[in-house]
């Protein structure tokens, strides 16, 4: 498929267009979206999401070759306004008289999630800050180069080397990794 062409005939308005162009990496923007959300209901609303703010803003879009970079960017923010929903209305009316709220009775894992060794990578994560998890997880379950974790986490280039640096240390010091035993 020859995207910037078909990135050129949505911002004409041609609406199959960019459905093709969706399509052809429906996945990964799913896996994206579950990365984010944690499940798979919510992943797909936020890809709907996306799906709208692309179709209202496809005329913004400057380079047809940045269209995934800028896809993605879109699908995060969704992720994040949706995840910033949530958590109000986890507060404010999800909070059941037994003390636990809504968010304590999430549906079953989806099967991208099974592993153990995931279930154990989630855990180790959680002992890092949000950015640095953000990062990780964008470079290595995405595998995405650092321009575009740049690009969809709106920071410079450096700040994501740092981040997933940081990070990664950090995860080294707490759970036993190669070390430097020079020190």
């Amino acid at each position: 498929m020859n995207a910037v062409r078909y990135v050129k005939k949505a911002k004409k308005g041609n609406k199959e267009a960019l459905l093709q162009l969706i399509m052809a990496e429906k996945d990964d923007y799913y896996r994206l979206a579950l990365t984010y959300m944690g499940n798979s209901h919510d992943a797909m609303d936020a890809m709907e999401e996306m799906i709208v703010r692309l179709y209202e803003n496809i005329g913004q879009l400057k380079k047809a070759e940045s269209f995934y970079s800028w896809s993605r960017t879109i699908l995060v923010n969704s992720c994040k306004a949706l995840l910033r929903k949530r958590q109000k209305l986890v507060l404010l009316d999800d909070v059941g008289s037994d003390g636990e709220s809504a968010m304590d009775h999430a549906p079953p894992s989806d099967p991208y999630r099974r592993s153990d060794q995931q279930m154990d990578i989630r855990q180790m994560l959680l002992r890092l800050n949000e950015q640095q998890q953000e990062a990780i997880q964008l470079k290595y379950w995405h595998d995405l180069d650092y321009q575009t974790i740049a690009d969809i986490t709106n920071v410079p280039v450096g700040t994501v080397k740092s981040r997933i640096f940081q990070g990664l240390k950090k995860l080294r010091e707490l759970y036993g990794g190669e070390a430097d035993e020079s020190r």
